[in-house]
């Protein structure tokens, strides 16, 4: 089974606690969290430890959606956003964790968005993504419920190539390990990319 341990973790933890820790919510017969990614929902079914979104006729969920579900639920702490944006560097670990194989992957970003910034805003509208004032477009989505990204591009031009910088409420790595929290950026910027592939 996929994410043996993680599952062992997860069903020894208080229902109540868990949900409320996770802003998301507890249902029974079968025992399950409905929870939120990517403005999809999902089921995270305790009984047979199947997660799958819950739209009827949906593939069960790839190994990084579990990844990042079951690990938020683990970690999640009720506590609110502090408001306060930084860089993966400035989170607890994140100096030496977002190198080599694990830098963000803001590339990507910057070869779909760089030469037009404003599909940013396209791309984002598909995931509720608030429009924030920084670069040359950026938005901020909820990649799970208590973990906004927010995404900033800033164009090429005759004198620089297109930069783009991912950045994360201070809060970020009280819910997640930074594996994990890596995995939410990876999911969400396939999102983006691929939100903006099908409407061009």
């Amino acid at each position: 089974m996929l994410h043996e341990e993680l599952w062992q973790q997860l069903v020894g933890l208080d229902r109540q606690q868990t949900s409320q820790r996770a802003k998301c919510q507890y249902l029974t017969d079968p025992e399950r969290y409905v929870i939120t990614l990517l403005n999809a929902e999902y089921v995270v079914n305790l009984s047979d430890r199947q997660i799958f979104p819950s739209q009827p006729g949906s593939q069960p969920a790839e190994f990084l959606e579990q990844l990042c579900l079951l690990a938020y639920l683990i970690n999640a702490k009720d506590m609110p956003l502090a408001d306060k944006l930084v860089t993966a560097e400035s989170l607890p670990g994140g100096q030496f964790f977002f190198r080599g194989p694990h830098m963000l992957p803001t590339q990507r970003l910057e070869e779909t968005f760089g030469d037009k910034p404003e599909l940013l805003y396209k791309a984002g509208a598909s995931f509720n993504a608030k429009k924030y004032d920084f670069g040359d477009a950026s938005v901020q989505l909820h990649v799970l419920p208590r973990i906004p990204l927010t995404f900033v591009i800033w164009a090429a031009d005759e004198e620089f190539d297109a930069r783009a910088s991912i950045l994360f409420d201070e809060t970020a790595g009280s819910h997640l390990l930074l594996d994990a929290l890596l995995g939410a950026v990876n999911l969400a910027v396939d999102a983006l990319v691929k939100s903006s592939q099908a409407s061009s």
